[in-house]
């Protein structure tokens, strides 16, 4: 199987906001290099309109006609952070601001060529995702801060081989409290 990342920031609401970009993968634990098959965004501005054409795969993002190749059942790492190009260091909002709690989800979308293919058409299902643990009250963005950027899910093993784009995905929620 061989994929190209699409990486998108939602927004579900006018109190919805995810301030991060995702731009490398890791496979079964062998980290690619940056931007390596990632169609990352330029800029960690949160998409506002679902019903916009780069909803599926992001605004303003790199091109790379380069591919993954992973197998059914592997071990998928989506790394984030706050700006493109910043380790981090004296950014207290990397790999996200803490007051964005959300879930993460990933989406596979079969098509004919990950390299070139367009994910605003595509027919995307989703495979992985992670919410709110009510049993320890975390989110999994504050998962994904505890882990310096880094949300690893497993591909399916009944995916069947061929080509592939992935999409993963933070719905960060500025949650908001009246006293």
């Amino acid at each position: 199987m061989k994929f190209t990342v699409a990486s998108i920031l939602t927004a579900l609401s006018a109190t919805a906001s995810a301030h991060t970009i995702f731009h490398q993968v890791a496979v079964n634990g062998q980290v690619k290099p940056a931007y390596s098959g990632v169609r990352a965004q330029n800029s960690n501005n949160p998409i506002m309109n679902v019903q916009a054409a780069d909803f599926a795969c992001g605004n303003d993002v790199r091109t790379t006609n380069s591919i993954i190749t992973v197998n059914a059942g592997d071990k998928i790492g989506t790394y984030w952070q706050h700006v493109p190009g910043n380790d981090g260091t004296n950014d207290a909002d990397n790999p996200i601001a803490a007051s964005h709690k959300g879930p993460m989800q990933a989406y596979l979308a079969k098509v004919d060529n990950a390299a070139t293919a367009n994910g605003a058409s595509a027919k995307w299902t989703k495979i992985a995702s992670e919410g709110l643990n009510t049993q320890t009250g975390r989110w999994a963005v504050d998962d994904l801060i505890s882990n310096a950027g880094w949300w690893n899910f497993n591909l399916p093993t009944c995916i069947a081989p061929g080509d592939y784009l992935l999409r993963a995905e933070i719905i960060g929620m500025l949650l908001l409290v009246a006293i």
